[in-house]
């Protein structure tokens, strides 16, 4: 049976507690969708189908007012699971709702970053004073399943990844289809197609070599997905709304349209719930979006209201100064904040690259969490969680063990252990690892502060006292060095080769990099041409001395059929040394190059 989808007139539903304090009332808008048996989808010479075609006895004209969805690209495999009619009626009405909204958003995150890459000085909010003075409200907090966050390990959602995560021994599965993941069509299906069947118990794989691998652990992690950010489309996926207008759909809808609709009663039955970590937030009124999201998917799933719950990741330089914000505006669904350190370095980078010396930061292995800004950021994201009941999670240390080297192995032991002991002490409540073997070792380093004690919301550390200067305070007082140029150029090529070949979490040079780590080198090396910096050698850093290393690299790779070292280099020209700044590396390789 082939079909199509159409809008149907029904009341807004209203959330719970009523309209808040300085919210608009929201517009009637059309929320149920009508599935209608049709003749078969008409598929285009490139194999896009539509899945929200003229209803029955629709003229054309009328047909225009109809909101849908346009797949891109045909069904293959078992994608038929995942995009069933009802899951596409559910994206439909997501995107009907909150598309233009999410653009609003979109359109003012450029404007603030705009203003203070211009000279205006972020600042807490005076419009938002009286929620930070507010001694009374509190977050949710953990929902069943999250109560014990002491390790948590981050990773792609393909079926191998999958099965080693929930194998693994931690408390927190980050099921990651955002930084770890290259959003190839693909991956964004066949990640849905993981968790789908993890959640079932049904989930095994076989790789080429014949090497069965099936899940084991009589207690796997609670999983917690990760929907690409708001900044992110789906090029495969079209949204034709009201007025006839086609837009790339947004990647943070499908992702989590897709999952909580396949999902969020299963994972309920097992005693967990449908939870997410919130990516590349920027603002409270984003933060409040994502709670309207929840609110409405609550109502359309039938779920309690405040089942659905978020950590947020504070990741951009606005966003640390909103935390409290972020907080009160996901207030109903909010479980915690994550400090996360690599997006939150790739955002000062971004934000300041264009205001001269005092914001150029040195090598980028010498940008460590004790550094002051750094360390401003994750003592006021402790305080604020803990002063609102939230869990304060801590970030991934990029080093990971190597097998084949026990050297390099030990080394990472060593600098992990002193990572995650910093982070139990300063009051985190759990941390993230990005491998298996690295869960002892964070382990520790909690069981050592915690004890059976499940968190530490009883440190308020009220002696915390940062003001925006603490936040700002850049000062490292190391130099550029050409082997850190150097680095930059290699890893950012070599990664970027890794993610248009569908991968998108790889260990290079025994360090865990992914598109966080990636924006970091390519923005660094932007900024230093743009500021005429020099390295501790001598070195000036300008563009043809940085597309010398370029060739130093591709000279260097080991090439084969098939690779994607020229397009990556390409890449690289684009996003690093050309005058415009593109704000996400991801954005102009995905459109040209990823299927």
């Amino acid at each position: 049976m082939s079909w199509t989808l159409s809008a149907a007139h029904t009341p807004h539903l209203a959330r719970r507690g009523g309209q808040r304090e300085g919210e608009r009332a929201p517009a009637q808008k059309d929320t149920t969708m009508t599935l209608i048996t049709s003749p078969p989808p008409t598929t285009t010479s490139t194999g896009a189908t539509s899945v929200g075609a003229t209803p029955a006895g629709a003229t054309p004209q009328a047909a225009a007012s109809v909101p849908h969805l346009r797949l891109e690209r045909p069904l293959e495999g078992r994608d038929a699971e995942i995009l069933t009619p009802a899951a596409i009626a559910f994206l439909t009405e997501l995107h009907d709702r909150f598309a233009r909204r999410r653009h609003d958003r979109l359109a003012a995150r450029e404007r603030r970053r705009f203003e203070i890459g211009t000279g205006d000085a972020p600042h807490f909010r005076a419009d938002t004073a009286h929620i930070r003075d507010d001694p009374s409200w509190r977050v949710a907090g953990a929902g069943p399943g999250l109560e014990d966050r002491r390790v948590e390990i981050t990773g792609p959602t393909d079926p191998k990844m999958t099965i080693n995560a929930l194998n693994s021994g931690a408390r927190v599965w980050l099921a990651d289809q955002e930084d770890a993941t290259s959003p190839t069509w693909r991956n964004v299906i066949g990640g849905q197609l993981s968790l789908f069947d993890a959640i079932r118990g049904q989930l095994s794989f076989t790789n080429a070599e014949g090497k069965e691998y099936h899940v084991t652990a009589e207690r796997t992690p609670t999983i917690v997905m990760r929907p690409r950010g708001w900044h992110l489309p789906e090029k495969h996926v079209t949204f034709v709304d009201r007025s006839g207008r086609e837009l790339p759909a947004s990647g943070s809808l499908v992702d989590y349209g897709l999952y909580v609709f396949h999902n969020a009663h299963a994972l309920i039955a097992a005693g967990r719930g449908p939870y997410f970590y919130l990516a590349k937030i920027e603002s409270a009124e984003e933060a409040r979006l994502w709670d309207d999201v929840f609110s409405f998917t609550e109502e359309r799933l039938g779920l309690a209201h405040g089942t659905i719950r978020a950590t947020v990741l504070i990741e951009t330089l606005p966003a640390a100064f909103e935390m409290e914000e972020i907080l009160f505006a996901l207030r109903d669904h909010c479980a915690g904040l994550n400090a996360g350190r690599w997006d939150y370095i790739f955002s000062i980078i971004k934000t300041y690259r264009g205001r001269g010396a005092r914001f150029v930061l040195p090598d980028r292995s010498e940008v460590t969490m004790t550094v002051p800004f750094m360390r401003a950021y994750t003592e006021l994201l402790v305080q604020t969680c803990h002063k609102r009941g939230a869990y304060a999670i801590g970030g991934m240390s990029a080093f990971i063990p190597n097998r084949r080297k026990p050297e390099v192995t030990a080394a990472a032991f060593e600098k992990v252990a002193a990572d995650k002991r910093r982070e139990a002490g300063d009051g985190f409540d759990g941390t993230w690892v990005a491998h298996p073997d690295l869960i002892p070792v964070a382990r520790a380093e909690f069981d050592a502060v915690l004890g059976d004690e499940p968190n530490q919301l009883g440190r308020t550390r009220d002696e915390v006292s940062i003001d925006p200067a603490d936040l700002l305070d850049l000062r490292i007082g190391l130099p550029i060095t050409t082997a850190g140029v150097r680095g930059n150029v290699s890893v950012a090529i070599r990664y970027l080769e890794a993610w248009l070949r569908g991968l998108g979490a790889v260990a290079i040079d025994d360090l865990m990099e992914n598109a966080a780590t990636a924006e970091i080198s390519r923005s660094q090396i932007w900024q230093w041409i743009h500021q005429d910096r020099e390295t501790a050698e001598g070195d000036a850093i300008t563009r043809s001395f940085v597309e010398g290393l370029v060739d130093d690299v591709l000279a260097e790779a080991p090439r084969s059929d098939g690779d994607r070292f020229d397009d990556a280099a390409e890449v690289f020209r684009e996003v690093a040394l050309r005058p415009e700044f593109p704000a996400f590396l991801t954005l102009p390789a995905y459109a040209k190059y990823l299927d």
